[in-house]
């Protein structure tokens, strides 16, 4: 299995394990999951998903910005996601289409994790699996309280 996170680029992987994702893993089960890993360059307004193309991974943003836009309205994002963020987490769980468009505001350096990837880390290591569905569920919760109590949602 490919280590995303070789030794040139210790940064990335120190980044990855301050997501809220995996702050209930312990170094070995990071280093499994990074073996999952995939790395992807996207350079400024390159398309890094459409709106209703299936959902098969969520990103990490290691370097740069991206738009979530509704289809083709780069100039009005519905939101601006920065380093330390992910998006397109609903993918792990389904393959519904995407919702929105996702564009690089500038040149861009994603980490991602396919949905593939990850039933493979269920059936290979599923404690790991387990943490990080339950982190993605507690997120998940957050966005919809906050859409319930008319917050904005954080991404």
């Amino acid at each position: 299995m490919p280590n995303f996170f070789a030794s040139n680029q210790p940064q990335a992987f120190h980044e990855l394990r301050k997501l809220s994702l995996f702050v209930d893993l312990n170094p070995r089960e990071m280093k499994i999951v990074n073996g999952f890993m995939h790395q992807r360059r996207y350079l400024k307004d390159e398309v890094v998903f459409d709106a209703g193309e299936e959902g098969q991974a969520i990103y990490f943003i290691l370097e740069g910005k991206v738009l979530v836009c509704p289809q083709g309205q780069s100039e009005k994002p519905i939101a601006v996601l920065e380093q330390g963020n992910f998006f397109g987490e609903l993918a792990l769980l389904d393959g519904d289409p995407r919702g929105a468009q996702v564009r690089a505001a500038e040149n861009a350096t994603l980490a991602v994790f396919f949905r593939g990837d990850f039933l493979g880390l269920m059936q290979s290591h599923a404690l790991i699996a387990s943490k990080i569905a339950l982190q993605l569920a507690r997120h998940l919760g957050l966005r919809l309280r906050g859409v319930a109590l008319d917050k904005p949602a954080p991404l």
